[in-house]
This record gives C-alpha cells, sequence and structure tokens, in this order.
C-alpha cells in the first residue's frame, strides 16, 4: 500500500474460495478497494467488538439496496497498513488483475477474479455472508445478493492493461 493511497470501498463478512481442480473450503475476510490495489485481509488486528456491529451495519444497508462502494466506521488506512503487515493477508495490484467479472447464482451474486501473485495465477470467487454455522468449523449458511458492478468497475477503469 502506497503512502497517499486512500481506502474506496471496504466490505465485511466475505467469504473468498480458490477456484481450482482440488480446492476445499474457504477464508473469511474484509475486502478492500483502493487507489491502486483490492486486497483481501483476513488476519486483522482489530476486535470483535469493532468487527460485530460493523458487520451488522453494513447488511442492513446491503439488504435495503445499499452501494457497495462505502467504507466502515473505525477503520482506516493506519488499520489496514497495521494488517497489511500479516504476510496472510493479500494485495493485488490492479494491473496484476487478468479479468475481474461477477456472476448471478441462485444463492448468492459473487465476484470472481483470475490475478498474478509473484508471477503465479490465481483464481478466487468472493462473496458476501449474512449468516454463519460455527460448529463444527465456521461455515457459511446464507449469502446476500449484492452488486459486485460498482465494484468491478472501479477496478477496470484504473487498470492499465499490458500486453
Amino acid at each position: 500500500m502506497e503512502a497517499d493511497e486512500r481506502i474506496h470501498a471496504h466490505v465485511m463478512s466475505v467469504w473468498r474460495e480458490a477456484k481450482g481442480f482440488f480446492t476445499i473450503g474457504g477464508k473469511e475476510g474484509m475486502l478492500f478497494l483502493t487507489d491502486n490495489h483490492v486486497m483481501f485481509v483476513s488476519k486483522t488486528e482489530r476486535t470483535k467488538y469493532w468487527w460485530e456491529p460493523a458487520v451488522k451495519r453494513q447488511n442492513i444497508s446491503f439488504l435495503r439496496g445499499g452501494n457497495m462502494i462505502r467504507v466502515q466506521d473505525g477503520y482506516n488506512e493506519n488499520d489496514l497498513k497495521i494488517d497489511l503487515e500479516n504476510k496472510k493477508n493479500l494485495e493485488i495490484a490492479f494491473d496484476n488483475i487478468l479479468e475481474i467479472r461477477s456472476e448471478e447464482k441462485e444463492w448468492a451474486n459473487v465476484m470472481h477474479m483470475r490475478f498474478l501473485d509473484d508471477g503465479e495465477e490465481k483464481d478466487y470467487q468472493f462473496s458476501i455472508v449474512l449468516d454463519w454455522v460455527k460448529y463444527p468449523i465456521k461455515d457459511p449458511m446464507k449469502y446476500l445478493k449484492v452488486d459486485w458492478e460498482p465494484f468491478i468497475e472501479f477496478v477496470t477503469s484504473r487498470r492499465r492493461i499490458s500486453e
């Protein structure tokens, strides 16, 4: 993350699944859209006392048809820089994104992203979760149908395609 980079979108309760032949399971985290990057943070220094009310506010907004391009109260660029120090979190430059698109499924709308990470091509699917089952392992039960197009348009408008 660059020093003058700003957060434009912060989506919580995101389920990321790798798309591939032998991939199982996924990860919960936060999805960020900044001036030059898409970031997925699964390891945060923020407390659950901040997380739970913020997710509730977001879900109410999305259920009412709220815009995907929004930021969360109580989390800023300094918090994101601290979280990005953990190498388990993912930072993708717009120029490394090979394909980004949305797909409407019966159970949710998902965003597919194929990109290069250290020379290796990766393919992920992102969806927003409304409700979780917590035992025996945390797993999504209900998903939200959201409009990913503003998120995708922001990325494609700022990406420099190189051949």
